[in-house]
């Protein structure tokens, strides 16, 4: 059996895990990433225009540097996910699950490939029983990877206690900004409404004994909030939001220092 990824390491020994979303395929970033002290990376190709071959790049670079790669396919299909794990891939997420059979398609494609089709789904709907010899075989094989539903949408929590009891799923990704417009409360993270659908989320989920974990990209006082809410997989912001607030916060430091108007390129006034 290959020897534990870091990221499952830290969860199953009760640790916070921290990572941040890439979408730069640049060379210079999972050394970068590393040296901020970061688990894994969140590449996301279900929004960013990644192609396979970037993709397996990404995994295969952040992978060399002990950072685990956990990756976002574009929408709930099994072959999507078993591509992304022979790039390179040691995390799946999945975008948008609202049903207990997409996360068992899920849990088929990252706990027990190479099967596929018809025999793997007698197996997981129990009509057929899996050999030992197979049953261990496909269990050292996928040992390290790890199996996520992104909750994002009111069915979805609708239905939360019958997707998270599907065997084999890992972790949950709440979606914050989908989550929020399908409350109908677009962006308003702060609302009692929106707040209380998170902890809902969290406390369901961990009473099922799962990781979990909430994406955000401003501020890190959020982050803090729902750790000590009961989250342990810090997902903080994207490398061109910390950039341009980082940016953004030097040169009105540099303008101001000078003299010069603090205005942006679009005529706004410039707020860090």
């Amino acid at each position: 059996m290959p020897s534990k990824n870091i990221l499952l390491q830290k969860l199953e020994q009760g640790k916070n895990v921290y990572g941040t979303c890439i979408t730069s395929t640049g060379p210079m970033w999972p050394g970068a990433i590393k040296s901020a002290g970061l688990d894994f990376v969140f590449i996301d190709t279900e929004h960013i225009p990644l192609d396979r071959n970037e993709l397996a790049l990404l995994c295969q670079m952040f992978k060399a540097n002990n950072i685990v790669p956990v990756v976002r396919i574009p929408s709930p299909d099994a072959y999507r996910a078993c591509q992304a794990i022979d790039g390179g891939a040691a995390g799946i997420v999945v975008p948008y699950i609202e049903s207990k059979a997409q996360v068992i398609e899920l849990v088929g494609a990252v706990k027990y490939r190479p099967l596929k089709g018809e025999l793997l789904s007698a197996y997981l709907e129990g009509t057929k029983q899996m050999p030992e010899e197979l049953k261990k075989y496909t269990g050292n094989f996928n040992s390290n990877n790890i199996c996520i539903a992104n909750i994002e949408s009111v069915p979805a929590m609708e239905r939360l206690d019958e997707i998270l009891s599907v065997p084999g799923l890992d972790a949950v990704f709440i979606g914050p900004h989908d989550l929020s417009v399908s409350l109908g409360l677009p962006e308003q993270y702060d609302h009692p409404d929106f707040e209380q659908a998170v902890k809902t989320i969290i406390h369901t989920t961990r009473k099922k004994r799962l990781h979990i974990g909430i994406h955000f990209s401003l501020e890190p006082e959020r982050q803090i909030k729902w750790v000590k809410e009961g989250a342990n997989i810090v997902v903080h912001s994207f490398d061109i939001a910390l950039f341009l607030q980082r940016l953004k916060h030097d040169m009105h430091i540099i303008k101001t220092g000078v003299g010069d108007d603090v205005a942006t390129s679009d005529g706004t006034r410039l707020i860090v």
